[in-house]
């Protein structure tokens, strides 16, 4: 089992916590991680892109110029892939590129993800996060005082406070416990987690 430390908003440790090992020390799977990344990705993509091909273009109706006899190449349009103004070679037409996970995948790659963060020590446990006002400065305080100068995903429970003064800080993204997801811990590189937030974690994805 897992113990890390628990720090409060001034950054000095306060005490210790255990962390589940069916959440915090799984063995790692990289390619259920993997997948997991590409799929949320692939899901957030419109897929609306469109280009005509030759068949679409309009014009090109006509032959140019007669097959034989003029020294150029023959040719049987204006509207031909090598032609100015012509269609586009195996055009991109409008798509869905979202696939399906099952539960038990995306629960053990975000297991995965969780336990790969406490392995590399980049998982932060502090013990209460709470704004009296929604100013940028406190938030961007406990970040210094916590020493997390890189990007960093920080899990609680909707405290709007804490939401919004997290929102003008660009490497720092705010996630509640049932919206915590792979690509969002991968991309971090810190996780930083409230006591009350690694309780309802466990209770949830135990």
């Amino acid at each position: 089992m897992a113990n890390v430390s628990v720090y409060n908003m001034e950054g000095k440790e306060v005490g210790k916590i255990d962390l589940s090992d069916a959440i915090f020390g799984v063995e790692v799977n990289e390619h259920l991680v993997h997948m997991a990344v590409v799929q949320q990705l692939a899901n957030n993509r419109q897929g609306t892109q469109k280009a005509k091909t030759r068949s679409e273009v309009a014009g090109g109706g006509r032959k140019p110029w007669r097959q034989k006899g003029t020294g150029h190449a023959r040719q049987g349009s204006t509207r031909a892939p090598q032609w100015t103004g012509g269609g586009v070679v195996f055009a991109p037409v409008p798509r869905d590129y979202s696939f399906k996970m099952n539960k038990k995948e995306k629960r053990a790659a975000l297991k995965s993800a969780l336990t790969s963060k406490v392995q590399d020590s980049k998982l932060i446990v502090i013990d209460d996060l709470k704004f009296d006002e929604i100013k940028t400065k406190n938030f961007q305080n406990v970040l210094t005082n916590l020493k997390i100068e890189k990007t960093a995903l920080v899990v609680i429970d909707n405290d709007m406070n804490v939401i919004m003064s997290a929102k003008n800080i660009p490497t720092v993204q705010t996630a509640s416990t049932s919206t915590i997801n792979v690509y969002d811990v991968m991309k971090a590189n810190t996780v930083v987690l409230t006591k009350d937030a690694v309780t309802k974690i466990e209770e949830v994805y135990a």
